[in-house]
């Protein structure tokens, strides 16, 4: 799964994992797994009636001309709840469904883990000042990418957590550490930096994940043994 020194590390993107419900892997090119998936759209509407008398709708104004039509629903501010679950056995408690999405998106079990540890410390009750929620503190706009419809489930948590590694591993070559970084900045961000971009955040985010998937991989390594 995982290749060389945590500078070349990679993660296979040659494989179609079989599909399990409710999650579907909507596309299959030249043996690679691909996940085509629609990016969330909540904005507000403006129409726009150009001088030939053509219509036209976008999510921002043009000009003194384009009226308001629709209104996106505004959330709430999100109700920040801490990680706060200190038994040891909730590093043990979502293994069942950790190891599920591991295989089908082949995605390394001991990188979920990691991203875990770092995202909630196990707790599937944690809520960011971002919104970010549930285990893998997916943000609602990545849970509905990711087809997750209870985003506090821990089970559909993980899966969307997982998919959303699949996706970014998959543009990102296998790159270990451009997909961790994708996971805390958004692929966007990635891919506009040309590598790990320049957010302090980001970047000792990454060296967090680095540093449980490393521990992770070592007390595997030892239980083999």
């Amino acid at each position: 799964m995982i290749l060389g020194s945590s500078r070349y590390d990679c993660i296979v993107v040659s494989s179609t994992p079989r599909p399990l419900h409710p999650f579907r892997l909507l596309a299959a090119v030249g043996g690679a797994a691909v996940l085509t998936v629609a990016p969330a759209g909540r904005a507000d509407i403006y129409k726009t009636v150009g001088p030939d008398g053509v219509v036209s709708f976008t999510n921002q104004p043009r000009g003194k001309g384009s009226k308001l039509v629709a209104r996106s629903p505004r959330r709430p501010p999100p109700k920040v709840v801490m990680p706060s679950d200190t038994s040891p056995e909730r590093y043990t408690r979502y293994d069942v469904h950790i190891r599920q999405a591991a295989t089908l998106y082949q995605i390394p079990e001991e990188l979920v883990r990691a991203v875990i540890r770092v995202e909630s410390d196990f707790d599937p009750r944690a809520v960011s000042p971002a919104n970010a929620q549930g285990l893998m503190q997916l943000v609602p706009e990545t849970a509905e990418r990711m087809m997750v419809a209870d985003i506090m489930d821990p089970r559909q948590n993980i899966f969307g957590g997982v998919r959303y590694l699949r996706v970014l591993a998959n543009l990102f070559n296998g790159n270990l550490e451009l997909t961790i970084a994708g996971y805390n900045a958004g692929e966007g961000a990635v891919i506009r930096y040309g590598g790990i971009p320049p957010f302090d955040e980001t970047r000792a985010y990454v060296q967090k994940v680095l540093f449980y998937y490393h521990h992770y991989r070592a007390a595997r390594a030892r239980l083999q043994w």
